[in-house]
């Protein structure tokens, strides 16, 4: 059975202020690279006029939309298209996700899984034999790897060795996570408590945390994704009532889902905190520019990287906060990236029959990394890391990692304790 959620308001989107000038197809990073997808235009507000009227019009070539919103950054008229090819997913969709698609969105029961035996599991995954089997059962591409699991979550890890210094603060921000930090990569948690903490700020985790849903939405699983999202904001409403002062993330897409895909497309009320849900970057930026908090740097620190633009991070129009950031370090040499999409768009890029048009939507965004040459790339996504590292064959890091690695925590401990 299909696991969806009506959209009474659907016809709400603007659709009525599509000017047809087609600029959103000619942005889009599908449009380019797959004749069969009919382009952002045609499948967004065009059909929804007709899909209003009839549900037969919808088309389920809609699956090929990367919900990347590009096409509302290019939209000279602010007509929501992704939000509307979404709405028509969820709304009129008739195909019901696969094992493999539960699988893929199910990241808060799989990493836990993972974690357990992350040793194995990181062995299992990186054979050829398990590669050939997930390609042939499980229709996951067999040249698609797999982000390592951590041993210990990032939430055990804080309970052991952070939890108990926070109380010492006075200031206090909430963490959400997200399944990226808590399963596969703790060390960028550890980095944002390390930087915190640096600044006079106590981290608290949020009551109760689940995925931020982005993965259920895509594949098919909104009536979960909404679930976990009312659990989430009803967090966040406890978090902020406690005085903490803001909600704040390491990853571009879970912030945007949240403060975003919530309201539009889940309907989940989230008024009460959706400002303050913010990137740990953009706080950082504000507090340092209402000079709330002063940063110290080590003086032998030096690197060499190009920042990537996330497509999320470009829809709320904030990479300009983790590149004043990353501008701040004395020793980093900083090239921005001209922006293209990386083409993985969360799970879509591990599904079998959207690879090679995932790897060819990414392409010129490899090329022009290797052009650049750098020591790593910086960019706030987490899967972007995954496609980059895979596709480029560059490391790359969270701006908060960098951040962390470049500041002086005793230096900046004071500076931030007058």
């Amino acid at each position: 059975m299909q696991d969806k959620i009506q959209l009474s308001n659907i016809s709400s989107h603007d659709y009525e202020q599509c000017l047809k000038c087609s600029i959103c197809t000619v942005y889009c990073p599908v449009s380019t690279v797959e004749p069969e997808y009919p382009g952002p235009k045609h499948a967004g507000p065009d059909l929804l006029r007709y899909r209003l009227k009839d549900p037969d019009f919808f088309n389920e070539t809609l699956k090929l939309c990367l919900n990347c919103k590009r096409c509302e950054v290019a939209c000279p008229h602010g007509v929501k298209v992704g939000d509307i090819i979404q709405a028509a997913r969820i709304e009129y969709s008739t195909h019901t996700p696969s094992l493999r698609d539960r699988m893929l969105a199910s990241t808060d029961f799989v990493g836990s899984m993972a974690t357990l035996v992350a040793p194995l599991t990181n062995f299992f995954l990186g054979l050829k034999p398990a590669k050939t089997v997930l390609d042939k059962v499980m229709k996951i591409d067999r040249h698609r790897q797999f982000p390592a699991y951590s041993g210990t979550k990032f939430e055990t890890w804080f309970h052991r060795h952070a939890e108990a210094e926070q109380q010492s603060f006075n200031r206090f921000v909430s963490y959400f996570h997200g399944c990226y930090v808590n399963y596969n990569f703790p060390k960028l948690g550890q980095d944002f408590v390390k930087i915190m903490n640096a600044c006079g700020y106590g981290v608290h985790l949020l009551e109760k945390e689940k995925c931020c849903g982005v993965a259920l939405i895509a594949n098919g699983l909104s009536g979960q994704a909404k679930k976990q999202g009312e659990l989430n904001i009803s967090s966040m409403e406890k978090a902020v009532d406690a005085s903490n002062e803001a909600v704040l993330t390491t990853s571009s897409t879970c912030t945007f889902t949240m403060r975003d895909e919530y309201k539009d497309l889940l309907k989940i009320d989230n008024s009460k905190v959706r400002d303050h849900i913010m990137l740990a970057t953009r706080f950082l930026c504000q507090k340092i520019d209402e000079g709330k908090i002063k940063l110290a740097f080590r003086k032998d620190f030096h690197k060499k990287v190009a920042y990537h633009t996330a497509c999320h991070m470009e829809r709320m129009g904030w990479s300009i906060y983790s590149v004043q950031l990353l501008k701040m370090i004395p020793g980093l040499d900083l090239t921005i990236l001209e922006s293209h999409c990386c083409g993985i768009a969360g799970t879509y890029g591990f599904k079998k029959e959207n690879y090679e048009r995932s790897q060819k939507i990414g392409a010129p965004l490899f090329k022009q990394i290797r052009e650049v040459n750098p020591d790593s790339v910086a960019t706030d996504c987490e899967t972007c890391k995954w496609q980059i590292e895979m596709s480029a064959g560059y490391p790359v890091d969270n701006p908060v990692s960098l951040l962390a690695e470049a500041i002086d925590v005793e230096e900046t401990r004071k500076l931030n304790e007058k």
